[in-house]
């Protein structure tokens, strides 16, 4: 029988190469175009057979393609085999011609191709809003700020020079790192203490002099978010000053540029993780969008992240940037971190003052310091009958607008400074963006070029009431700077992706809310951002927005809990995060969403993260990789499906398959029609040897919980406890759904809190 590890010379590649002699040179070109694909591979037996990983992969390629020298066969310079991986997922990328691929796709040994597709790309206030504050006491110093642990960031790469990235008070790099500099412009900087590893990808490595430093912005962001050392003074252009740092300032930083500068190709992608994986990174953030709805076993990110899961690596990932939307989430393998956007307290406001007294508060970053537009002059909107010109203001007529304020709509996550730049180009004074209907009261602090303000759907219209009321409609917008305090906070952002996951809706994605609205980082200059005369060229600091953003708030304070606790599990960090997370905003009610409505659980996942008390959780719900096997056979993948995702070989048969709301999740979410179901959860306790919990439960009347035991007693550390919920309607089903909450509540303040979810019809 043929060994299905190696695969022959495909004939339909011979036919091909005979067809093309016969053909004319252009239509043989047309033939031989080759396309990049990443070539999914059943693993070897026992990791061998014989011959590298190289060698391996080869000899999948047609044999003309296949030899020592296929790295520049026929087509240049340009390679065959792309990236061999060799850690986090079996296979390889290679440029094919589509008859090669079709061949692969039949040959023993090929699970499928994957055509390459490109992904999206997805602070001075947020450690303290998180409660992390210098001092001699706390979580922050009692875990060294993250001392000792490595974070690899997957973006655009990093800014080494700039002062976030200083390695003042850092230690060497951990023994036995791997990683590799490919800095070469020394002048910008190179690696050190807080930078111990940088490289840079696939085309994201051809598009600057030094190959991992950041063209775009975006990784130098991401990165001192999660790590950037302390720098005092921090603000843009004198908003949201004070000490800028992220949240585990003494981890390491390992960057992996795997982005250009609007893009990501999941070859490079992939590339990147098996290389972080094979450095030894503990934490990987990932603020790169995602397959939304994708089986498992078809997502490579989710199967290279399960291997990364499996050495003990903490993957935490970006929900995406697709809300408010039902069923929007990505990233949604439950053995990642899952991040929803969520506001602060800081706001950089705009107040807008209409003629008749009415005042709304708005957000801008332009505030110029003379209060420049204080004075009414006249307020126009081009959404109104008779204005030849387009609600969100693409579209002008000078006539119209010369010298007023003019009223824009929002266009959604981007467009808003291109807004204010036709505004101010046909000789406007000033803009008010208002918010979309589904946007609600989410407004951005935009570095526009005119006096602006940015705000709610609420407020816009009742500034248009107020611009039909009456023929002289007039406005001023009054800079007031930053202001802390602002209500309600913490909010759930409109663009944040929600839930339920289309691959496994029995798991509540997103996970956890962060900081993503306005966040004040690190930042490199970039000609891609002309907002500023001056082209940005001085910036040290920039503000952003996006589960970009909150991702590597995630991902530091899953560092610092990996500092803290070096044994525990990437699934009881989770747990630790997730169950002492904030379901109540600073004043004690119900966090709210972007229309100030009552969150639900699948826009803001357990809560925000409240990293103060999450160092000393109590309990944890665990899981090592062997756990996800019967869930992964509950989903219905199949051997092949289950084996792929695993890298080795799975028999469901001989396994206990459960279904999702069995998974040892910090959550839970039960699909109840007419008859109880129960689940059965095991906590371990992390907090003090002895200690006993009492079962407490927040549901709707028409929902009954019964928790057996309704006491949990301890008498050691790491001790495991099981029990079991059964859920059932006290009266009629609900079409709609209930939410609420499991508590287990110690006698030492502990609180344990998984959210409980039956979905609503339809969800």
């Amino acid at each position: 029988m043929e060994n299905p590890r190696w695969c022959l010379p495909a004939l339909a590649s011979l036919l091909l190469l005979l067809l093309s002699l016969s053909l004319s040179p252009r239509a043989a070109a047309y033939l031989q175009e080759r396309k990049n694909y990443i070539v999914h591979l059943r693993p070897r037996d026992g990791g061998g057979g014989g011959g590298s990983v190289e060698e391996w992969h080869r000899s999948f390629l047609p044999q003309a393609a296949a030899g020592p020298d296929s790295a520049a066969d026929g087509g240049g310079d340009s390679p065959r085999i792309i990236y061999s991986y060799s850690d986090v997922f079996p296979g390889f990328a290679a440029r094919l011609t589509d008859e090669e691929a079709e061949a692969l796709r039949a040959t023993d040994g090929c699970v499928r191709l994957y055509p390459e597709v490109f992904l999206p790309l997805a602070t001075t206030r947020s450690p303290g809003f998180l409660g992390l504050h210098l001092g001699n006491e706390g979580f922050w110093s009692r875990s060294g700020f993250g001392r000792g642990v490595v974070i690899g960031i997957l973006d655009t790469g990093i800014l080494p020079s700039h002062p976030s990235f200083g390695d003042d008070g850092m230690q060497p790099p951990p023994k036995g790192w791997k990683g590799t500099c490919e800095f070469k412009a020394v002048a910008r900087g190179g690696c050190n203490n807080k930078i111990i590893g940088a490289r840079a990808f696939g085309s994201a490595a051809v598009n600057s002099t030094a190959p991992p430093v950041d063209d775009a912005g975006h990784g130098t962001h991401t990165a001192s978010t999660a790590a950037g050392n302390f720098v005092e003074n921090a603000n843009i252009r004198g908003n949201a000053d004070g000490t800028a740092s992220g949240m585990a300032p003494h981890a390491h930083l390992a960057i992996y540029k795997v982005c250009t500068r609007s893009r990501c190709s999941i070859m490079d992608i992939i590339a990147g993780l098996d290389a972080a994986v094979r450095d030894g990174v503990d934490v990987l953030s990932f603020s790169i969008g995602a397959y939304s709805g994708t089986q498992f076993n078809y997502d490579p990110i989710a199967i290279a992240a399960f291997k990364a899961m499996e050495r003990g690596i903490f993957v935490s990932c970006a929900a995406g940037n697709a809300g408010p939307e039902p069923g929007t989430v990505g990233n949604g393998a439950p053995w990642m971190l899952t991040v929803a956007a969520g506001t602060m307290d800081r706001a950089i406001r705009t107040n807008v003052k209409l003629g008749n007294g009415q005042e709304f508060h708005g957000e801008s970053l332009f505030q110029p310091g003379n209060n420049s537009a204080a004075d009414p002059v006249p307020l126009v909107y081009p959404g109104a009958d008779g204005f030849d010109a387009s609600r969100d203001c693409s579209v002008l007529r000078g006539s119209e607008v010369t010298g007023k304020v003019v009223l824009c709509e929002s266009r959604g996550l981007n467009g808003r400074i291109e807004a204010g730049q036709t505004v101010a180009a046909y000789g406007g004074v000033g803009m008010i963006v208002m918010n979309r209907a589904a946007e609600g009261y989410t407004t951005f602090a935009d570095a526009h070029v005119l006096p602006a303000s940015h705000v709610s759907y609420d407020a816009g219209t009742k500034i248009i009431s107020y611009l039909n009321s009456t023929g002289n409609a007039t406005a001023s917008i009054d800079f007031k700077g930053t202001v802390i305090g602002s209500y309600p906070s913490p909010t759930v952002t409109f663009f944040s992706s929600r839930g339920p996951s289309k691959a496994s809706p029995g798991i509540l994605k997103p996970d956890i809310t962060g900081p993503g609205m306005n966040i004040l980082a690190a930042w490199a200059p970039s000609d891609s951002h002309t907002e500023f005369s001056d082209g940005g060229a001085d910036l040290s600091f920039f503000v952003e927005s996006g589960t970009s953003m909150s991702t590597p708030h995630l991902s530091g304070i899953a560092a610092l809990l990996k500092s803290l606790h070096p044994d525990w599990s990437p699934a009881a960090i989770k747990s630790a995060i997730m169950t002492t997370s904030d379901a109540v905003d600073r004043t004690g009610l119900p966090i709210k969403d972007e229309q100030y409505r009552h969150a639900t659980f699948y826009a803001m996942g357990a809560g925000y993260a409240n990293p103060a008390l999450a160092f000393d959780p109590g309990l944890v719900y665990d899981l090592r990789a062997d756990d996800y096997i019967p869930y992964l056979c509950g989903l219905g993948l199949g051997d092949d499906g289950v084996t792929e995702i695993a890298h080795r070989p799975i028999a469901c048969g001989g396994v206990k398959a459960i279904t999702e709301a069995e998974l040892n999740y910090p959550s839970l979410v039960v699909s109840l029609l007419s008859q109880p179901i129960t689940v059965n959860r095991t906590v371990t306790n992390v907090g003090k040897a002895r200690s006993v919990y009492t079962a407490v439960v927040d549901m709707p009347k028409d929902v009954s919980v019964v928790v057996r035991p309704p006491m949990l007693r301890f008498t050691e550390l790491k001790e495991k406890q099981s029990f079991t919920v059964t859920v059932r309607w006290a009266g009629e089903p609900n079409v709609a759904g209930a939410e609420g909450n499991l508590k287990w509540v110690s006698d030492d303040d502990y609180i344990v809190r998984s959210p409980l979810v039956i979905p609503g019809k339809g969800e």
